[in-house]
């Protein structure tokens, strides 16, 4: 019922929301973020809500707790979340990783062949003269993420890609030492976020598109040290 309050209070919910019928589920009591993050939490339509549904549940409860905290700004989930205790934030994401839902076509883009080539060496060798990992090394071969606490890169839009690596790069996004994405986002040149989100963006999602359950075993690399995944 937190959410169902503070929602209110904020008047985020639409008159078909507030003529639903009450049931005491956790579906009802996360209508809050679904208004922002699409039914079912299957990704807002303007490309800045990124998916809920299916990510790992170690992850969702890890930027639960970084909004919160502030390690995260975004000031809407800050005064969503102030009431909620670590327990209940914790149902929330077991809640939204167990929601199994179909995942749009990808985005047609119009980049160079070069561009491409250039995003998907990124993504799947990374750049050792640079001291970039392969995106795959933590997020997995298909790139659908790692249970518990590793996210999927493939499904979401350019756009939230973008911004979330010049997040990490200016400071405004932050996670628990040490901080391996904003290390490695440093790393990259304005050229490069282009090239490996466009290209990540416009990857279909394999099907079946859970997380895996290991990490995996990648000939001649060195494991990138992340504190968000203990």
């Amino acid at each position: 019922m937190f959410f169902v309050r503070i929602a209110l209070a904020l008047g985020l919910f639409s008159s078909l929301a507030l003529a639903a019928p009450f049931e005491d589920s956790m579906a009802q009591r996360t209508l809050a973020c679904t208004l922002c993050h699409g039914p079912q939490g299957k990704s807002g339509p303007d490309g800045y809500y990124p998916r809920l549904a299916g990510k790992p549940a170690g992850y969702l409860l890890n930027q639960l707790l970084n909004f919160k905290a502030g390690r995260r700004q975004y000031a809407p989930m800050q005064h969503l979340l102030a009431p909620l205790d670590d327990a209940y934030l914790a149902e929330i994401a077991q809640y939204f990783s167990k929601l199994d839902i179909s995942y749009p076509a990808p985005a047609v883009t119009a980049a160079t062949a070069a561009l491409m080539m250039r995003g998907k060496t990124i993504a799947q060798s990374g750049d050792k003269a640079l001291q970039i990992p392969a995106c795959v090394q933590c997020h997995g071969m298909a790139l659908t993420g790692v249970a518990p606490f590793t996210p999927g890169l493939v499904g979401l839009p350019r756009d939230y890609l973008n911004a979330q690596l010049g997040s990490w790069q200016t400071g405004q996004r932050k996670a628990h030492a040490p901080d391996c994405m904003a290390q490695i986002s440093k790393r990259l040149s304005d050229a490069d976020v282009h090239a490996v989100t466009t290209w990540l963006s416009s990857q279909s999602v394999p099907n079946p598109s859970h997380p895996a359950n290991t990490q995996p075993s990648i000939p001649d690399t060195t494991p990138t040290p992340c504190g968000s995944t203990p």
